[in-house]
């Protein structure tokens, strides 16, 4: 959908012109910033609908910044990290990043994923059936909201959709596969280590007690399920 903005911060001048010349191209509204510390609040005047954020920064890091991001924020964040910094990058989805692109890259690919973002960030699976609920738990597919009895829970879009498949098959057991072809799409290629760092992100949020998950049960080999009993 043309018109959305996407807000690239690097501090390499090449990989940002190069970026936000495919992005404009799309039709993205793009701006830039070079420095972590500047990253707040430039996201508060532009409010951008994806952050692209480079993990090494000059002034506080990606990874810094993306803590401070979702304190109060669940924009969209597409990380990019060099090869070396797998840890980083776990480090970065268990914080809340949405995905990551590992340097060197093709900018059609990091156009490819802003794109899948937006769509999931949309919802695009048509008709949203009926609201669910189970437990103290509410999800409403057509507002793409979900609450924890009274309080509305603060979901990335990717949580949400993982909430809302796992919710639909209550009892089914889902593979990560299965999951990444509702949550991301099934011509979207993702490490499976990425599905569980996201369930671990959603369990923090929907379970009483995280570290004895009862609403999202692991099917240890095979995947994880909605605990039809609890719910």
């Amino acid at each position: 959908m043309a018109g959305e903005r996407i807000l690239i911060v690097d501090d390499e001048a090449g990989i940002q012109k190069t970026l936000k010349a495919y992005l404009e191209n799309e039709g993205y509204a793009t701006e830039s910033v070079t420095e972590g510390d500047w990253v707040l609040p430039r996201v508060q005047i532009f409010k951008p609908d994806v952050v692209i954020l480079d993990i090494m920064l000059p002034g506080i890091d990606g990874i810094e910044v993306l803590r401070r991001l979702r304190q109060d924020s669940s924009v969209l964040v597409l990380m990019l990290s060099a090869k070396g910094e797998e840890s980083d990058r776990l480090v970065g989805l268990k914080m809340g990043a949405d995905d990551y692109v590992v340097k060197p890259f093709s900018p059609r690919e990091v156009v490819t994923r802003v794109g899948v973002l937006l769509r999931r960030g949309r919802g695009a699976d048509g008709d949203p059936g009926d609201v669910i609920r189970f437990s103290r738990i509410t999800v409403d597919p057509g507002s793409r909201q979900a609450w924890k009895d009274a309080t509305i829970l603060s979901l990335t879009p990717i949580e949400f959709d993982l909430l809302l498949t796992l919710s639909r098959n209550s009892g089914r057991v889902l593979s990560r596969d299965q999951l990444i072809d509702h949550a991301w799409g099934d011509d979207y290629y993702i490490d499976e280590r990425v599905v569980d760092v996201h369930v671990r992100r959603l369990r923090r949020k929907i379970e009483d007690d995280p570290r004895e998950a009862r609403i999202i049960a692991t099917a240890r080999g095979a995947g994880y399920r909605l605990d039809s009993n609890h719910a």
